[in-house]
């Protein structure tokens, strides 16, 4: 898999969550940097740029979606996927975000690796060939 070229910032305020998306995808081929705030990962993506973006929707100093917002406005490319214990995929805000183009997709935690890894490498084929 031509993985090699996709960087995914990992922003989830659990210690835990970061570990397992990190191990589960660094496995993959990704390469993974993790952050636990909104104003942290803001700080990353001033200098580097990543492919797509797993965001928790509920962080301590900011919403998920506001944050989306304001990735997309630093990198229109990103493909950002939200990953959430609180909201569901038919959640009004969710869906108006993904019709809207904000988020590339979301999975509902707590999530099985493959649908994971399935939502990932959907982004990889929609960049189209490495």
């Amino acid at each position: 898999m031509g993985n090699d070229m996709s960087s995914v910032l990992i922003v989830d305020d659990e210690p835990d969550m970061c570990w397992v998306l990190k191990n589960l995808l660094s496995e993959k081929g990704y390469d993974i940097r993790s952050v636990q705030t909104g104003e942290a990962a803001l700080k990353l993506l001033a200098d580097t740029r990543f492919t797509i973006a797993l965001l928790d929707a509920k962080l301590t100093d900011i919403d998920g979606l506001q944050l989306a917002t304001q990735i997309k406005s630093t990198d229109p490319s990103i493909n950002i996927i939200v990953i959430s214990g609180y909201y569901y995929e038919n959640d009004v805000r969710i869906q108006r975000a993904i019709d809207e183009g904000l988020v590339f997709g979301f999975i509902a935690k707590p999530f099985f690796h493959d649908d994971l890894i399935k939502m990932l490498d959907a982004v990889s084929s929609k960049q189209g060939p490495h």
